[in-house]
């Protein structure tokens, strides 16, 4: 893989459409739209070159770039890391040292740097799976998991906010003193309770969207910084 770029906001700025379809490679019109979206993606473009999974790359510098999590020799959980994008980069930041594990329902080519799991997160076993082959403490859990949309945005996000529920107890059990959650969320945030529970555990909570974000998606990211572990020892 190519060097990471210095600022992921440059692909962005490579606006306009220079690919078009002769004929509809599709029947559907959806279809032949994607695929005119992903011909005409800077951050598509810019990740086959530099050897990136996906696109969704970008999204983990960015944040890396407003919030400077990453960094040599980190213990990072990686939740939903298929295609492998952002374990990819987490390897990239550990530069050498350091323990990435990922886990997600779809297969995962593998990753040198990184363990992978193929398994459903929500499984009863999971969790215990992944902290088995941790050993120790992590310093980031990050999220990347959604689920699958139906096209109406208040369910998507009722499930999806299920399933950053579920990486956020998980993250509270393996997180060490300062440590970080990191997780996709539609906008809106997350709900009140998790952010509420957030705040008491963590020294900073906020939502950001990265510019590699696509303009209509609702995805956002909460991200919850500075991890209380002696507050949830205490139950204060």
């Amino acid at each position: 893989m190519a060097k990471l770029t210095k600022s992921a906001k440059e692909i962005g700025s490579r606006h306009g459409l220079t690919v078009k379809l002769k004929t509809g490679k599709y029947k559907k019109k959806s279809s032949n739209q994607w695929l005119m979206r992903q011909l005409n993606d800077p951050y598509v473009a810019e990740a086959k070159r530099q050897g990136y999974r996906s696109r969704a790359a970008f999204k983990l510098i960015q944040l890396d770039e407003k919030y400077h999590f990453l960094g040599k020799g980190k213990t990072i959980v990686d939740l939903g890391c298929a295609p492998g994008g952002w374990t990819q980069i987490a390897v990239m930041r550990n530069k050498g040292s350091g323990q990435v594990v990922g886990i997600d329902i779809l297969e995962t080519e593998p990753i040198v740097g990184a363990t992978l799991i193929c398994q459903d997160f929500t499984s009863e076993d999971a969790p215990d799976k992944l902290k088995a082959l941790l050993g120790s403490e992590a310093d980031i859990v990050m999220s990347d998991m959604a689920a699958n949309t139906t096209g109406h945005q208040q369910t998507d996000h009722l499930r999806t906010i299920g399933l950053v529920e579920a990486a956020y107890e998980f993250a509270k059990e393996v997180l060490a003193e300062g440590g970080i959650f990191i997780a996709k969320v539609f906008q809106g945030g997350a709900e009140g309770n998790l952010l509420a529970d957030a705040k008491k555990n963590f020294t900073k909570v906020s939502h950001f969207k990265p510019a590699a974000s696509r303009k209509e998606s609702p995805e956002t990211y909460l991200v919850a910084q500075g991890y209380r572990k002696k507050v949830r020892l205490t139950g204060i």
